[in-house]
């Protein structure tokens, strides 16, 4: 296991570094300082090392072109409907940035900043760490946030944590956009998510509150499957997936299967929810990474999350934070 550390661009006045993770399987990670991007990642397949996210070659296009790759989303990941929320009798009015509502922290959220970056004591990962001032988009409170990626073997973990010195909303996602192929869409992959019901989402994508059993509906993954309807059409996804409870640490929520089955993707997490999302709106105009080219369906996200707009639905699992209640989350990727 090596981590090794260059300089990747520059970013409001401030230094952007790639840390670059190599196990001893063979499997590469590339991370960047500006919203803890995973950047690029690879891994041993027959022939050669095949690059299984979608991210850019350098960094110019990240804040201009980048639909969140890679990227830690927050301080609350996902939507806050209207843009505001009320806490302890107090109206807190965020930036709006999709539709009137407030999307991933908003346009200076986490994924938006340049971290620190330093290699971790066991020399297995790096560990970033950022501070968001009392007001930073909006939200209440100074917040210290940490981000903690190791890699072992083909298995990558992220260890998340955040310490605030007063209530106030945290939900962060990692947002990895994976393609585990060879083809320019996703839609072939097979698909099996842990998960019997789903948040219903209304007009916005945001939730109307209820919770439903995906029996019947094009959300059921409990059984493998691929993304097209009965008629063999593409099918677009952008929900949350309520992850069953009760369920082991150690078995993974959620397994995806390459075309070629080369590669299978399972994805551990502590958290209640799975956002999907197949890259719906995805038109990227730039090349990405090994020169090619993203539009819809190019990858799809797994984003272990609490629920959106939670603020707005006091039955949904809490996600305010205090002194006394700090933030932890983990969540664990492994790709061979």
């Amino acid at each position: 296991m090596t981590v090794s550390r260059s300089v990747f661009g520059e970013h409001e006045g401030k230094q952007v570094d790639q840390f670059r993770l190599v196990s001893d399987t063979g499997v590469e990670v590339d991370i960047i300082s500006y919203g803890v991007v995973v950047r690029d990642w690879r891994v041993p397949v027959a022939g050669g090392l095949r690059s299984v996210v979608l991210g850019f070659e350098s960094f110019a296009p990240y804040p201009v072109h980048s639909p969140h790759f890679g990227s830690l989303a927050g301080r609350v990941a996902n939507r806050i409907g209207g843009s505001r929320f009320t806490l302890e009798g107090r109206e807190y009015v965020l930036p709006s940035n999709e539709n009137g509502n407030h999307l991933h922290g908003g346009p200076g959220g986490l994924g938006r900043q340049v971290w620190e970056g330093e290699v971790d004591d066991a020399g297995t990962g790096v560990r970033f760490t950022h501070f968001s001032p009392d007001g930073a988009m909006g939200y209440p409170g100074n917040v210290t946030f940490t981000a903690h990626y190791t890699l072992s073997g083909n298995r990558l973990r992220l260890a998340l944590s955040a310490e605030t010195d007063r209530l106030t909303p945290i939900s962060l996602v990692q947002h990895q956009y994976f393609n585990l192929g060879t083809t320019d869409t996703i839609i072939d992959h097979r698909y099996r998510i842990a998960a019997s019901a789903f948040t219903e989402p209304g007009p916005q994508l945001l939730p109307t509150g209820a919770i439903l059993p995906v029996a019947g509906t094009k959300y059921d993954f409990r059984t493998p499957r691929v993304m097209r309807d009965a008629d063999g059409s593409p099918q677009d996804f952008d929900v949350n997936l309520v992850l069953d409870t009760g369920r082991d640490a150690g078995t993974p929520v959620a397994e995806v299967v390459s075309p070629d089955a080369d590669l299978t993707l399972r994805l551990f997490t502590d958290r209640p929810g799975v956002q999907l999302y197949n890259a719906v709106y995805t038109d990227i105009p730039v090349p990405g990474l090994e020169g090619r080219r993203y539009g819809k369906h190019a990858g799809f996200c797994l984003e272990d999350q609490s629920f959106a707009d939670a603020v707005h639905n006091p039955h949904f699992p809490s996600i305010l934070h205090s002194p006394d209640r700090p933030y932890r989350h983990w969540c664990e990727i492994e790709i061979g």
